[in-house]
């Protein structure tokens, strides 16, 4: 039984889960924007926006937590020096899922994730 278990699975075992979460991570705040499959797009939104979290406060140990999270260190970088500017007055909300044609392939709910 899955009671109140609220962690989306994605089909993938849980190594491979984290490693897809957060290539995908990598990848959304390096680009900006990025198409993807719904699903994954909604459970991509919290880590993102914990990403940009950890940014806004600024501390070493932030740094240190995104550092383990994001696979490339000049990004972390770029994200701590940049983020605090533009999201200060933001209380989170800091992406946007936009909907888009079914995939050709298998006709799977895609979207475009995008940071606001």
């Amino acid at each position: 039984m899955r009671h109140r278990n609220r962690v989306k699975k994605l089909g993938k075992p849980a190594d491979q889960r984290r490693a897809l979460l957060r290539a995908l991570t990598t990848e959304l705040i390096r680009h900006g924007r990025i198409t993807t499959t719904l699903i994954r797009a909604k459970v991509l939104r919290s880590e993102v926006e914990k990403m940009i979290t950890l940014a806004k406060d600024g501390s070493l140990a932030a740094r240190r937590e995104a550092l383990g999270y994001i696979y490339d260190k000049q990004l972390v970088h770029a994200l701590f020096e940049q983020v605090p500017s533009r999201y200060s007055n933001r209380q989170g909300g800091y992406t946007r899922i936009l909907h888009t044609v079914p995939r050709r392939g298998d006709n799977a709910e895609m979207a475009i994730i995008e940071l606001v």
